[in-house]
């Protein structure tokens, strides 16, 4: 029986670089995949923050 591999695409959470340095209560994170073998590098989006009320940079996290 053959190995079953991981597969190139992972779970990564991505999170507001604004909000964070604004110091204002809670979060805006989103949780989405990317393919590891064509984006090995950390990934930037800008994507709708709630709690500013606009879109920001959310940077991966992990």
């Amino acid at each position: 029986m053959a190995k079953k591999s991981k597969g190139n695409r992972l779970q990564i959470i991505l999170e507001c670089t604004e909000h964070k340095n604004s110091g204002m209560p809670g979060t805006s994170r989103y949780i989405t995949q990317k393919n590891r073998k064509n984006t090995p590098e950390r990934i930037e989006l800008m994507k709708y923050n709630p709690i500013l009320k606009r879109k920001t940079v959310h940077r991966e996290i992990k």
